[in-house]
């Protein structure tokens, strides 16, 4: 960071305190970039009044602000992108338990904190996707990855990856430890490359032809059904999807969601964003706008969405989930996922 970055950040941390308890306002700390949320934020303070600071950035830099500013921080609510980070900022002091009877009835429990620090807001399900062309018999389950006929033909993100991070942490709350080292070493076993790029790039690896089945969260895939996506949208039909566990566990479900500030100054206006954000309203936004399953059951899907089909998700608890995530990084460490 610049000097001047530095110098307008202190600055900004400064004015936002000083102003944080006014009436109206709300301060939110957000790792979420999409032109969907401004429409969100926009009714949200027609609809209320309250006026909405932003302070952008990447998940971790922003925690990391946060847990500097202290008891100082203007932060009144923190939205972020999937458990391992909400687990994260849980642990270092960085959310609060809240009251709701709005969001308890709203979000399912298995999509929220045990002690009510954090609650899903919308959904993505973390799938396997094929070249039609290439294979005939896909994997039908996540232990599947691993099967050794797949030897070679496997794009995968990297282990620092949040998502995977929580889809193995699912695999050792399921099937425990020892299962899910074998799990990952297979998978290292199968990759077709090594770790590189985002979970778009997992896709351009099948058109491609780097590999012929890769992992991805499922609205990268219907971004690009909904509009152009530079080496995906052009070969769209050549690409085959399954979820997995069908008859077992379900498909694993990564969250965006978000959390009431520790020291927010804000409180009331936090819990009432929060609330907003489960709204069908929202929740519509969330799937139309942004390709994401809504965390709310029976809201309309975006086309691009229901395109995928109904599934069967894995309803177990992300609070157990976000208990093994360091296991799920030591065990990335010792086979080598790079």
């Amino acid at each position: 960071m610049t000097r001047f970055s530095a110098s307008l950040a202190a600055l900004m941390t400064a004015t936002l305190a000083t102003s944080a308890a006014a009436e109206g306002e709300l301060n939110l700390y957000s790792s979420r970039h999409y032109d969907t949320d401004d429409q969100l934020y926009a009714e949200f303070e027609a609809a209320t009044g309250i006026t909405i600071n932003r302070i952008e950035g990447k998940a971790d830099e922003l925690m990391a602000r946060m847990q500097a500013e202290g008891a100082n921080s203007p932060a009144d609510i923190l939205i972020t992108v999937d458990t391992s980070r909400l687990a994260r900022a849980k642990e270092m002091g960085l959310l609060q338990s809240i009251d709701s009877e709005t969001l308890e009835a709203r979000i399912p429990g298995y999509l929220q904190d045990a002690d009510n620090q954090w609650f899903g807001i919308s959904q993505r399900s973390r799938i396997i996707f094929y070249d039609k062309n290439d294979v005939a018999e896909p994997p039908m389950t996540y232990a599947d990855l691993a099967d050794p006929k797949y030897k070679g033909l496997v794009c995968i993100r990297s282990s620092s990856n949040t998502y995977n991070q929580t889809l193995l942490a699912s695999i050792v709350t399921h099937n425990g430890e020892d299962a899910a080292r074998a799990w990952a070493q297979g998978v290292v076993d199968n990759m077709a490359r090594a770790p590189q790029g985002g979970d778009t790039d997992q896709l351009r690896g099948i058109v491609s032809g780097e590999c012929d089945i890769s992992v991805s969260n499922t609205y990268y895939f219907a971004r690009a059904n909904r509009k152009d996506v530079k080496g995906v949208s052009d070969s769209i039909d050549m690409i085959g999807w399954v979820f997995p566990d069908q008859d077992g566990r379900g498909a694993h479900m990564n969250l965006s969601g978000g959390g009431v500030a520790a020291h927010a100054k804000n409180k009331e206006n936090a819990i009432k964003f929060l609330e907003y954000l489960t709204s069908d309203q929202a929740q519509v936004y969330f799937s139309h706008g942004n390709d994401e399953f809504p965390a709310v059951a029976g809201v309309e899907l975006a086309p691009s969405v229901s395109k995928l089909g109904t599934f069967k998700a894995d309803e177990i608890d992300l609070s157990e989930v976000a208990k093994n995530i360091p296991v799920a990084q030591k065990i990335f460490n010792e086979v080598g996922w790079k």
